[in-house]
């Protein structure tokens, strides 16, 4: 019967939907009279509608020694407004049988709520208000910087591995804010206050600086009409700052940390080499190196698991991760987690001699064919979501990527060659630019 199967890609082919490969998505781009992009992606195949709101302010946006503030605000943006009281917002998304929700990031802050597609005008109408009557006193503040802190203590400073990827972040960026934690730093966390809140707020939370993205059973003319009603009579900022990020100097000498915790339950080996962000109107280099990442470390057929944990059992797991998703420069990252009795040592020995390797032999011609199928179908299949959709839009546009950017992403994927991927492997994996980390179980020496 083996030879009546059809080849992995095809078997993926069969079974996209119909719509498959029908055009693109349908896409309405405009931007109101004060500033506020406002993006439309319409899908009728569900009564469901997400609305995104994401400013350009994250984290790397913050003034020195406030690291934290743009996600301490994130958190009090739920409190009360001139025209809701604290948690009104979000008790009246369930009671509409919604769902909503905020994040943080380096780049950006992101706010968005998932209902039925006619409750748009009540969810317009509430996020708007928050973005410019925010009420705080000084309750809320005490309130909510315990609940930061006490978000710190459970997920990075109880967490081995969040502690020692801070120090990965921190040793490979000199100059960039990329290198201070997104939820900040403890003892600068502990000092945040109302002013420095209300400033961020102020000075970033206006429409100029915001992404309106609205995804699902939407028309466009009806949300450009609720968007003008709602956000278009807010006013601009017009005071807004210019987004200068400090920058890199040339990273000319490897670094190397080794990070001890009697909590550690698995020690592993960990590599970032500093890398090439998505550029608006240039993004092949990112491509390439989204799929390099997929070649290398991509699951249990890709090169690194194949050298590493098949053709010699040196290690139970291995992984290499790229996300070009950035305004500034990133990371490309390589992780190997050794069996029981390899060292440390040996399990880096190993990682750089299989990195050796694959710059020595190249890219198999059917391994690429094979992923560039399956995030063919991953980027079909994403349609189905709108709260994917909405932060495909989102993400790209807050790092100044444009919708056409966002369009072209997936052929610029589907082109990359097996060169171009070469080019990049040997542009990003220089010593020079990288940080070697080993987590490691305190008191012990790696055998």
């Amino acid at each position: 019967m083996i030879r009546f199967l059809a080849p992995i890609p095809a078997l993926i082919a069969l079974a996209l939907p119909a719509w498959a490969d029908s055009g693109e998505e349908a896409v309405t781009s405009f931007t109101l009279d004060n500033g506020m992009q406002v993006v439309v992606v319409e899908d009728h195949r569900a009564p469901v509608v997400q609305q995104m709101v994401w400013y350009r302010a994250g984290s790397a946006d913050e003034p020195p020694s406030q690291s934290g503030v743009a996600h301490f605000l994130e958190h009090l943006l739920f409190k009360s407004t001139e025209n809701m009281a604290a948690g009104e917002l979000s008790a009246t998304v369930a009671a509409n049988g919604g769902e909503d929700n905020a994040f943080t990031s380096y780049d950006y802050t992101a706010y968005f709520q998932r209902v039925a597609a006619d409750r748009l005008e009540l969810m317009m109408r509430m996020e708007a208000d928050r973005m410019v009557n925010l009420k705080l006193d000084e309750s809320d503040i005490a309130t909510e910087r315990d609940v930061i802190l006490e978000e710190r203590s459970q997920r990075t400073d109880n967490n081995p591995r969040a502690l020692f990827g801070e120090q990965m972040s921190a040793a490979q960026y000199l100059n960039s804010r990329y290198g201070a934690p997104v939820i900040g730093w403890r003892h600068e966390m502990e000092s945040l206050d109302r002013d420095d809140a209300l400033d961020f707020y102020r000075t970033y939370y206006a429409p100029n600086n915001a992404i309106l993205v609205v995804s699902g059973d939407v028309e466009p003319d009806a949300v450009r009409q609720l968007a003008e009603t709602y956000y278009g009579v807010l006013p601009a900022n017009p005071d807004l700052p210019e987004r200068i990020r400090a920058q890199e100097p040339p990273q000319t000498s490897a670094r190397r940390l080794t990070f001890k915790d009697a909590r550690v339950a698995q020690e592993y080996v960990s590599r970032s080499y500093l890398a090439p962000e998505r550029d608006p109107g240039d993004q092949e280099q990112a491509a390439a190196l989204t799929l390099l990442a997929e070649i290398l470390g991509g699951g249990t057929t890709s090169f690194l698991a194949e050298k590493l944990q098949f053709d010699q059992p040196l290690a139970v797991w291995s992984g290499a991760y790229y996300n070009g998703t950035a305004l500034d420069d990133t990371t490309f990252d390589v992780v190997v987690v050794p069996v029981p009795g390899v060292s440390l040592e040996q399990a880096e020995a190993a990682m750089d001699q299989a990195l050796a390797d694959f710059i020595a032999t190249g890219v198999d011609a059917a391994q690429l064919e094979r992923i560039k199928m399956q995030l063919r179908a991953a980027q079909i299949y994403e349609r189905d979501n709108v709260n994917g959709i909405g932060n495909r839009y989102g993400r790209a546009l807050a790092i100044g990527l444009s919708v056409q950017d966002v369009q072209d992403w997936p052929n610029l994927l589907q082109a990359v060659t097996a060169e171009q991927i070469m080019a990049a492997a040997k542009q990003v994996f220089r010593p020079e630019a990288s940080v070697t980390g080993w987590l490691m179980r305190d008191g012990e020496v790696s055998q």
